[in-house]
């Protein structure tokens, strides 16, 4: 049941939310729970509309192009971003109680109107900014690190993608501090329009950011080397060029841009298994709690991840499929051959297991719940 309106609310999110699932999937539990939502947005690409309107949120996007992965190339596009948020904040002062800043590139520009105008801030950090920069100087990098470390002190609330990562916030003392997992939301599949050819024996997927860093192109080496597989991909991100010359070549590979979320989920219904590889030696990675593991949960689907990432002690821990040494492409192949192997029946007996595991652990209603807790609380 909707309780009476009792805050309006205003994310801010350094992407252009086109599509952004936990975002979306936040600012639409909020609604549902009788809160008006806006999102700011930063689109880089000045190509989508202004202001969109979805069911449960005006989504107000700001044109500041900018390309993706230029480090330090885009500081003054940094610091463009943050000036339209405070403005954007001050001038609406009036219109919302509570700012939902999504990651340190959002965060400074609220703190600012929470001391002028005694605004509620609640930090929900997606990826550690010093650990999800490496192209970012070291010296820089430490400076960041520590503000950062400051910050979380001072706001009001801190979420977090899952407890490993509270070990990358060490030495910050959160007033108050929820975990609230990458979970997906349960969104049929049917809707996806999107065909697998069924001669293939084992049919792979991935969406999502599109870097070498995610062992796309190891991926990419195996399905060469076996044209009775195939292989999906889909997403953007600042190797998607060099990514998708790769996959053009290949008669097995089925290349998409960005997807829809709903048909993210399809697609990955088609698929025999998903993989999410990262390389840990990226702080970052070390601590990655990635919508693929969810995602593959939710569906029964096995997944492949990489040892010293944020997952691989989970993978293990339920079961949810093969953990990796990231670049080993011949492991990676023997993975593969195995789960091609895998007969109806043990794919069925898995996908059971696997589902029963994500409604009793990590089902998104369970996390929305928490989150519409922490809202009351904090209200």
């Amino acid at each position: 049941m909707k309780d009476m309106k009792v805050a309006n609310v205003i994310f801010l999110r350094s992407n252009p939310v086109a599509p952004d699932p936990r975002v979306e999937k936040e600012a639409k539990t909020l609604f549902l729970n009788g809160y008006n939502v806006v999102i700011l947005a930063w689109d880089r690409t000045g190509s989508l509309p202004e202001k969109e309107i979805k069911e449960f949120a005006l989504i107000q996007r700001m044109r500041i192009i900018a390309p993706f992965g230029a480090g330090l190339g885009n500081i003054l596009n940094f610091l463009r971003w943050n000036f339209q948020i405070f403005n954007y904040l001050f001038r609406s002062r009036e219109n919302y109680q509570i700012i939902h800043a999504c990651d340190f590139d959002t965060v400074i520009p609220a703190l600012i109107i929470k001391f002028l105008f005694k605004k509620k801030i609640i930090y929900d950090i997606f990826d550690f900014y010093a650990d999800s920069h490496p192209d970012v100087p070291k010296f820089l990098c430490e400076l960041i690190r520590k503000i950062e470390i400051w910050v979380i002190g001072i706001v009001d609330e801190v979420i977090l993608a899952d407890e490993s990562r509270k070990l990358q916030i060490a030495g910050a003392h959160p007033k108050k501090l929820e975990y609230i997992y990458n979970s997906p939301e349960k969104i049929s599949s049917s809707s996806s329009n999107i065909v697998f050819y069924n001669n293939y024996k084992l049919k792979i997927a991935y969406v999502g950011i599109l870097v070498k860093e995610r062992g796309l192109f190891e991926m990419l080496q195996i399905i060469g080397k076996h044209p009775e597989w195939s292989m999906t991909l889909a997403g953007f991100g600042r190797d998607e060029n060099m990514i998708l010359e790769h996959a053009c070549k290949l008669p097995n590979a089925n290349i998409f841009g960005r997807i829809p979320y709903e048909k993210v989920l399809g697609l990955y219904s088609e698929a025999d298994v998903l993989f999410a590889t990262y390389d840990p030696s990226i702080p970052n990675h070390r601590y990655s709690s990635p919508n693929k593991l969810f995602e593959a949960m939710m569906l029964g689907k096995p997944i492949i991840v990489c040892e010293g990432t944020g997952m691989d002690s989970v993978v293990r821990a339920y079961g949810l499929g093969f953990v990796t040494k990231y670049g080993d492409v011949n492991n990676l192949e023997k993975i593969l051959i195995e789960i091609a192997s895998w007969n109806h029946e043990f794919r069925e007996k898995f996908s059971e297991r696997v589902r029963s595991v994500y409604e009793n652990h990590f089902s998104w209603e369970t996390m929305a719940e928490r989150l519409a807790n922490l809202y009351r609380k904090l209200i």
